[in-house]
């Protein structure tokens, strides 16, 4: 999830887990003993957060903070060894091994795939969410019950480029433009003579190619899956996404990073040779520190109304025993409360997961002081989550192989998104 505060996130398959997920409810048992404590009384939670850089020192301090005014708690914040991207790998292994953390920082997308283990605790009685963020709200409620706490909240919106625009004679973005304007603009934008783009989109396939198409699937009508889960629900409207990426492509106006995380694509953008990239607040640290003169505007839509996306990430707790699970749920818990919330993300560049947190001053006078940011504060409000599914990651993996396709002009709109639905069909027809 992190840059100087985080990185687009690379939301990985998760495929070849499956079988290890569905191992680790009877070789978990085989694993610790249960309450864990020290002399004393103490009870250690041992938490594998993945944060590096700006984020793991803001995370440090919160800890330290927590076993300052906890006694008889002791967070041990080792990380897990491996970043935020390959946690689920780690923790996978963990949980088939009979060795895994108390609380661990679980993508929102995995959440429902993790949960088949029974070692993950269910925190519908503990956990009090009704300030949080709607879209907080359903990135960790699994089948109608709570399965994490909230960790870290975002939202997609359009950045762009101040400099670029004047140069090219364009009005900025404002609220309620389309996605014909977005492409007509960065169709304008494009300079080849000076390796401008208009725009950008990472090509690798993984869910940071595909959690960007679904504000345009959902202003359309269409959703992931229908409400029998049986088949994908975006069948009717995707040739008309696919069709918007083609335009872009067929205008020579995009950008399109061949490399896992959107590395390159920000690259291109920091330096000056890109008009707008959609992204989270995550990437507005290292467009100020670059000095660039930027802009924030809403997502575009087919309709002109608003609407966009939150990829919420949470703190996932694991079941080492009733003592272990009463301690971690406290600490996940205490981060959650808008005192920490806050700094939590003005410290490690997140947004509020409470509409109290956003109400605090300390929040608002951080929002007022970076430009941009309350444009995706304000796009909570319409913000959308992907289903929290176990089918979830098997749909994004084809539908990120067909929009490759359609990005690097393998297959056409309608082909790409024919053979996309026949083969998420078919996976759900088995899982249903």
């Amino acid at each position: 999830m992190p840059s100087p505060i985080r990185r687009a996130p690379t939301r990985r398959d998760i495929l070849r887990f499956t079988a290890a997920l569905a191992a680790a409810g009877t070789l978990a048992a085989c694993g610790k003993s249960s309450d864990d404590e020290e002399a004393g009384g103490v009870v250690t939670v041992d938490l594998w957060h993945g944060q590096t850089d700006t984020g793991k020192k803001a995370l440090d301090a919160l800890i330290k903070q927590f076993n300052e005014t906890h006694p008889l708690i002791k967070v041990v914040g080792g990380g897990g060894g491996v970043t935020a991207d390959s946690m689920l790998q780690k923790v996978t292994a963990g949980l088939a091994a009979g060795s895994f953390p108390d609380v661990a920082y679980i993508f929102g997308s995995d959440l429902a795939s993790m949960t088949r283990s029974p070692k993950v605790a269910d925190l519908s009685a503990s956990l009090d969410l009704k300030d949080c963020w709607p879209a907080a709200r359903e990135a960790v409620t699994v089948q109608g019950k709570v399965r994490a706490a909230p960790a870290l909240l975002d939202s997609l919106c359009v950045v762009y480029n101040k400099k670029l625009f004047a140069a090219a004679g364009l009005p900025e973005p404002k609220a309620g433009w389309t996605w014909d304007d977005f492409t007509s603009t960065a169709q304008k934008l494009n300079n080849p003579a000076k390796g401008v783009f208009g725009t950008g989109w990472p090509g690798v396939g993984d869910e940071d190619t595909v959690w960007r198409l679904w504000p345009m699937i959902w202003d359309l009508g269409g959703n992931v899956v229908s409400e029998d889960g049986k088949s994908v629900a975006f069948d009717k409207v995707g040739e008309q996404v696919f069709g918007t990426l083609d335009r872009l492509r067929t205008d020579k106006s995009l950008y399109i990073d061949p490399k896992p995380g959107g590395e390159q694509l920000y690259q291109v953008f920091l330096g000056g040779r890109m008009g707008m990239v959609a992204t989270g607040p995550w990437q507005l640290p290292d467009v100020i520190d670059k000095g660039v003169d930027y802009g924030v505007a809403p997502l575009p839509s087919y309709s002109g109304k608003p609407v966009t996306i939150s990829g919420p990430d949470t703190w996932t707790v694991f079941d080492n025993g009733k003592a272990r699970v009463k301690a971690a749920t406290e600490f996940v818990k205490w981060l959650n409360d808008p005192q920490q919330d806050v700094r939590w993300d003005i410290e490690a560049g997140s947004l509020p997961v409470s509409t109290t947190t956003a109400a605090l001053p300390a929040w608002k006078k951080h929002a007022a002081s970076t430009k941009g940011l309350q444009v995706f504060v304000d796009a909570l409000e319409t913000a959308r989550v992907r289903p929290v599914i176990a089918a979830y990651p098997k749909i994004s993996q084809q539908l990120g192989q067909a929009t490759v396709a359609v990005l690097l002009g393998r297959k056409s709109p309608g082909d790409a998104l024919g053979e996309c639905v026949r083969q998420c069909n078919a996976l759900l027809a088995v899982l249903s």
